[in-house]
């Protein structure tokens, strides 16, 4: 009856339940060991998968099995609609039957091709484009604007006011929040401005953010001395600095030559095409009077150097030389010269005193240059560092850019400095190796756990022949629809190296058991167990598709996120899916040469004899499991 079915169905599917959720937790624990911010963050989905999976494992073998028995009345369907289905699965099933038993004559033709076209796919990769996170659309972006070294704080401030009065202007933009005079080093940024640009809701409006932000950058750019940078606020979060995707440091010990590496990275960035909003936190401040002491002259005249810089600071600069009392306070007395000017021409008719107590023109004695001053000086673990950002052009790959540039820093680069990438580049280099350390590894936990649970060497890569599949339909659907490989993309991945194996452990643990029940012959075994088998392998591959699909059509806020882990799965389970079902009994057989399996079985029975006297009997020998597929 029902309660009887039930039990004998929960029986047959225990093994390859029990294996497909080990072998998918498997995938997730090397990712407990991914460093940095984005091992916080897929620990957390790992930890999350794992544990749904396991719950669903309890929940398929206890309540599932009591509400079959409840519930199930029969197999067979009565409506016209339930009647047409069935004729169509059976359809399905025939013809899949008679297609694979062509496969398995031509195994080794089949095996070829799918390697092959594996390759092929695998060889696309360098078209994707590649980058860390995608550009999302949140309504909300960053503009600096910067105005010719020396402006007043009233003269960058009307510069402000014009590009504000842009902004308001525009239908898009709901609110705007400027400041001018920057957020760090007061004065010092008195050429620089900050704006907030919020915008309306993602529906209401036609221009996206990224068309907003190249409108703003081509528009503001008018505006007479006036040098504006926009900024994507939806890639800061995984790393401390601006969040870039593209920003790098050059580090060395001159500044002018790390400046002048700079110029010609930057001059290389903007030739190739590729990237935007080109910045550096090399700030120039104003220009400077720099005054250096000729000392084989400064020797002949009897001067030290020590007075030259004695006589420039009191004169100039004003020193203190005693100090007046008045009213119960003392008061200091500095002396300087009268109307100081930091005209080069009244500096050089000053005279400095020398041993001989005679007077010396400072022309004489010293040489005078005028050179633009730093706002401030950076530095990177305890080097000085200029750090260039900039943003990607819309269609244009990241690491492309980081690549052209790190060969074009390098070849520049002399003995002493350095090219490090940093921020959101550093993370995304980290992150994809970290991530590719922890398929690999989860790739080898996997084996290790499916052998153990086969005891067998020989069946865990039929079971992980679909991986290579699902990962080249990924690549495929990205590359159909646009969509880069990123961290998102990369999430699917992982998801499907965990849920593509259990349609090829219910069809290897299924050919097993039927060969265990009788069928030595290992293609009579697939013959009879793949069509079986397939039912089950649509349904969830289907549902699995179906429950993507709306992630994977969405248009809303956010959806730049969901959009590629989503179209991951669905290229990669349906490409894997249609693969698994005639390359896994394919290699499956190509394998069976090497197994020992008859006499493993005979060594089996032989010692249940010595044990209990008798053969052991066959699992459910009793009932016909096998009705349904005739």
């Amino acid at each position: 009856g029902r309660i009887v079915s039930a039990i004998l169905g929960t029986r047959e599917i225990t093994f390859a339940a029990i294996a497909a959720t080990v072998a998918v937790i498997a995938i997730f624990l090397p990712v407990a060991f991914m460093q940095g911010v984005i091992g916080k963050y897929f620990l957390q989905f790992g930890v999350t998968i794992s544990m749904a999976v396991f719950l669903s494992l309890v929940e398929s073998l206890t309540i599932t099995p009591m509400r079959a028995a409840s519930f199930i009345q029969s197999h067979e369907r009565k409506d016209w609609l339930g009647k047409k289905f069935e004729a169509l699965m059976r359809k399905i099933e025939r013809g899949y039957g008679q297609s694979l038993a062509y496969s398995l004559a031509h195994k080794n033709k089949v095996f070829i091709a799918a390697v092959v076209f594996m390759v092929v796919s695998f060889m696309l990769v360098p078209k994707i484009p590649k980058e860390f996170v995608p550009v999302q659309d949140q309504g909300l972006f960053l503009a600096r604007l910067q105005t010719p070294v020396g402006s007043s704080l009233a003269y960058t401030d009307e510069k402000v006011h014009l590009a504000e009065k842009w902004f308001r202007a525009q239908p898009e933009v709901k609110q705007v929040y400027a400041s001018v005079g920057g957020f760090s080093n007061g004065a010092a940024d008195a050429n620089s401005g900050m704006m907030f640009i919020t915008l309306t809701p993602k529906g209401e409006r036609k221009a996206s953010q990224q068309d907003m932000m190249a409108r703003a950058r081509s528009e503001l750019s008018k505006i007479p001395d006036l040098k504006a940078f926009m900024q994507d606020l939806s890639l800061r979060g995984f790393s401390s600095s601006r969040g870039f995707p593209i920003e790098f440091t050059l580090q060395g010990n001159n500044w002018e030559t790390l400046w002048d590496i700079t110029q010609k990275t930057t001059a290389a960035m903007k030739d190739s095409g590729m990237m935007v909003d080109i910045d550096t936190n090399y700030l120039l401040g104003m220009p400077e009077i720099q005054i250096k002491p000729n000392r084989i002259e400064a020797a002949l005249h009897g001067v030290s150097v020590q007075g030259i810089g004695q006589t420039i600071n009191a004169l100039i600069g004003g020193v203190k030389v005693g100090q007046f009392p008045k009213d119960g306070r003392r008061y200091d007395i500095i002396l300087k010269l009268e109307g100081a000017s930091q005209d080069p021409a009244d500096i050089k008719k000053l005279f400095v005193g020398n041993a001989r107590s005679n007077l010396v023109p400072l022309s004489e004695v010293t040489t005078q240059s005028i050179k633009p001053s730093l706002q401030q000086i950076s530095r990177q673990n305890r080097v000085r560092a200029i750090t260039v950002f900039a943003n990607m052009k819309p269609g244009f790959s990241q690491e492309k850019a980081l690549a052209l540039i790190s060969e074009k820093a390098k070849s520049l680069l002399v003995p002493g400095y350095r090219f490090e990438v940093s921020g959101g580049s550093q993370t995304m280099k980290e992150s994809f190796q970290g991530l590719i350390f922890s398929l690999i590894l989860g790739l080898m936990v996997a084996y290790m756990v499916l052998a153990s649970q086969f005891n067998s060497f020989l069946d865990p890569v039929s079971v992980l022949s679909a991986l290579p599949f699902a990962i080249s339909g990924a690549f495929f659907a990205l590359l159909i629809t646009f969509q880069s490989l990123n961290i998102y993309s990369m999430i699917g991945i992982l998801l499907l190296m965990g849920i593509v194996k259990k349609n090829s452990i219910m069809l290897v643990e299924f050919t097993n058991t039927v060969r265990d029940r009788g069928t030595a012959d290992a293609r009579s075994a697939l013959q009879r167990a793949c069509p079986i088998r397939l039912r089950p392998i649509l349904m969830t591959s289907i549902a699995t598709i179906a429950a993507a699909v709306p992630s994977a059509l969405a248009t809303g806020e956010g959806s730049e996120t969901t959009k590629p882990m989503s179209i991951t799965i669905i290229g990669g389970v349906a490409l894997s899916t249609l693969l698994t079902l005639y390359v896994v009994p394919c290699l499956y057989l190509i394998l069976d040469r090497f197994r020992k399996r008859d006499a493993d079985r005979q060594k089996i029975e032989e010692a249940f004899v010595l044990i209990d006297g008798a053969p052991p009997a066959k699992p459910n020998n009793q009932i016909d499991l096998f009705h349904h597929a005739k």
